[in-house]
């Protein structure tokens, strides 16, 4: 065994009895990380001083440890949300589009503490129409079918705040209301998300999460091919998340 390991072991012992005894003289606030998991400063000071040794004695070394980080390794995260979801632009020239449903089904698995990959499958509708004359052409379905990797680097009390990034495929398609055919390509799909678990327990947690979807591409109407047809939205999505 390298002597370093045991001498700095020796060392972070040493160091995190002297915290936990100056927090015992002083006394120290507790939190909840869960119904019945809890935190003092003093679990908080000792990791960060282990974790200032580590990075100091061994800065290729990886650290898992409990209180920092955002999620536990091994971890299987199942997400159910909906929302609505505007275009970040005109759809083509003379249209407009309304606001539409959305809906996200997710699976993540935790690789550590902070890293998650997975998959994510989303929905959402918008309802076009010509501006002038103005007239309802009918409504795109885009199905967007997403490999996703999660960063979760830090727990707030009860709050877990992450980002996540998709790249996959857009499949849409059109409903028409007119004799006027409307076929818009499948797209390539880059996703950036941003958003935060609230957690109710340890199997459960409310969610929010705002993003922006790439979904430029083309149509061909009535037989002729329009290369202006940009579905980009942002989506902003609310629901719950279930964690095994």
């Amino acid at each position: 065994m390298n002597p370093l390991f045991l001498s700095t072991a020796i060392e972070a012992v040493t160091a995190a009895g002297r915290i936990q005894m100056e927090f015992l003289d002083s006394g120290f606030k507790i939190t909840k990380k869960g119904a019945i998991d809890l935190v003092t400063e003093a679990d908080v000071a000792v990791e960060k001083m282990f974790r200032a040794l580590i990075a100091e004695r061994f800065p290729d070394h990886t650290i898992l440890a409990e209180e920092f980080g955002g999620i536990e390794r091994g971890t299987w995260v199942l997400g159910f949300r909906a929302g609505f979801a505007p275009l970040t632009q005109q759809l083509s020239e003379n249209t407009s589009t309304s606001i539409g449903p959305l809906v996200n089904f997710q699976g993540l698995y935790s690789l550590n503490t902070w890293l998650l990959v997975g998959m994510m499958l989303e929905w959402e509708r918008h309802g076009v129409s010509l501006e002038q004359p103005d007239v309802d052409l009918g409504h795109q379905d885009t199905v967007s079918v997403l490999p996703t990797v999660e960063l979760r680097p830090v727990k707030l009390g009860r709050i877990t705040p992450y980002v996540n990034m998709s790249f996959g495929v857009n499949i849409n398609s059109f409903g028409e209301d007119t004799a006027i055919r409307i076929s818009p390509s499948n797209t390539f799909a880059w996703r950036l998300g941003w958003g935060a678990d609230y957690r109710l327990n340890e199997r459960f947690a409310l969610n929010a999460e705002w993003a922006y979807k790439r979904n430029d591409g083309h149509a061909t109407v009535n037989g002729l091919r329009n290369d202006d047809w940009n579905a980009s939205s942002f989506g902003f999505l609310f629901g719950g998340k279930m964690f095994f």
